[in-house]
């Protein structure tokens, strides 16, 4: 399996803690465990700050970085080994795997959180912590700095100034490195094989349900533990519904099925969005629907480069579906008039894309200072135009409804434009239908 190496965990410690003003302390937590109903949890996954500087997968960790510590400037309070327990969940690293394993430093027993952690706050100017995220965690911290207030007579000097970690750590998580590419081009890779074995096995008389087999089964066996967000399989009239995860409808021969589903591999995530016929051919509508959208992604890919800025990509999808759908007669009007008063809205009503990385719809500011975002090398991003005919739609011709169409790709900035980083599921009206009639062929 790809993975992030150890030494660009310690690189990120270090990056982020040379932007840490002097005298300052970094405390951030672990995700928490999430129950699912009772005694039942969901699968643990780390919290993806916490990932980013550490690595270390368990719960009930707290992580601490204080630059210009003599004895180390890296803590990690975590679990202690535990035969008993670990019999139960399942390995820890314990104090020792921590520094062996992890790079910490120093490390404590989580136990021992409340008698160490107010005492390496203590004369340290600044805190940088994940505040108004975690407000459990927050009144924890508030906790132990009253601990320091209450000896202020005593000489004790607490904090005076709070500062969200937010801004630099996530300015951070906006560029990808070399390494990050490469584990996101096998998440990639992964999700693109998912995707042409639900196309092959799509059929009528098949549920949704049916298909979302198909892609967890290939995304396990790629070594992905889960998918990276609810997978989305809507057929017919369901495609309409952006964020549609019922998963329970028949496939019916004539329509449709738009999938919105990829995996994670080691926190990274990729998102891929396909549309094909539930038949394996396209109706002369579905066709013209589905081509507009490709040729607005096609349009997409040309606005993303060094210098260009991030809304350049969203505006030439709106232009290309906004004509397109003139052309159709879906839409009357003048394109620019139309562009101008947002109609192409009632069919393009979402972004043609977001931040991709840790978190699929990752963190990064789209604005600075007011302005569009310049695109940078190394920043990772989707791109998913898409059109949707509402069923209900009454001002469109009846052979229009309920068609809907999106086609989504993972993108990385290049120093010459963007890679494409799921070139691997069949996109042309051509490519889907040939490998959809090659499976029907030897399914027979």
């Amino acid at each position: 399996m790809i993975h992030i190496p150890k030494a660009e965990y310690s690189r990120r410690r270090k990056a982020l803690m040379a932007q840490m003003e002097p005298n300052s302390i970094a405390i951030l937590p672990a995700a928490a465990v999430a129950v699912r109903n009772r005694d039942v949890e969901h699968v643990y996954r780390q919290d993806s700050d916490f990932q980013y500087l550490s690595g270390f997968p368990e719960p009930q960790a707290v992580l601490v970085l204080m630059p210009g510590r003599v004895h180390g400037e890296y803590i990690l309070f975590c679990r202690e080994r535990n035969a008993e327990r670990e019999l139960w969940d399942g390995l820890r690293a314990g104090q020792e795997g921590a520094i062996r394993d992890f790079g910490a430093d120093d490390a404590f027993p989580i136990t021992d959180i409340d008698d160490i952690l107010p005492g390496l706050i203590e004369g340290r100017d600044r805190v940088y912590s994940a505040m108004g995220s975690n407000p459990e965690f927050d009144r924890h911290l508030m906790d132990w700095i009253n601990v320091i207030r209450s000896k202020a007579n005593l000489g004790a000097q607490p904090p005076n100034e709070y500062v969200a970690l937010d801004h630099l750590l996530h300015d951070m998580r906006l560029y990808k490195s070399a390494a990050e590419v490469k584990v996101m081009r096998e998440a990639a890779r992964i999700s693109a094989q998912a995707h042409v074995r639900a196309m092959q096995a799509s059929r009528a008389g098949l549920y949704e349900f049916s298909l979302e087999a198909e892609l967890d089964y290939e995304f396990r066996k790629g070594g992905a533990k889960m998918p990276a967000y609810g997978s989305i399989v809507a057929a017919g009239r369901n495609s309409c519904i952006l964020h549609y995860q019922q998963n329970d409808a028949v496939l019916k021969d004539g329509d449709l099925v738009l999938i919105d589903a990829g995996c994670e591999i080691d926190c990274y995530a990729s998102d891929i969005t396909r549309t094909w016929p539930v038949n394996g051919k396209y109706s002369a509508e579905q066709k013209a629907i589905y081509e507009l959208v490709l040729a607005a992604q096609e349009a997409a890919f040309a606005e993303i480069a060094p210098n260009k800025h991030w809304n350049q990509a969203h505006e030439a999808t709106v232009r290309v579906i906004t004509a397109g759908l003139v052309e159709l007669g879906l839409l009357q009007g003048d394109v620019d008039e139309l562009i101008a008063s947002e109609a192409y809205k009632a069919f393009y009503m979402h972004r043609a894309g977001h931040w991709l990385g840790m978190d699929v719809h990752d963190v990064g500011e789209y604005k600075v200072g007011g302005e569009w975002r310049v695109l940078e090398v190394g920043m990772a991003l989707t791109v998913e135009p898409g059109i949707y005919i509402a069923p209900g739609n009454q001002n469109v011709a009846k052979k229009w409804r309920g068609i809907g169409v999106r086609i989504e790709d993972d993108v990385v900035v290049t120093k010459s434009g963007c890679e494409i980083l799921t070139q691997g599921v069949p996109k042309t009206v051509a490519e889907i239908e040939a490998l959809m009639a090659q499976a029907r062929t030897q399914a027979a």
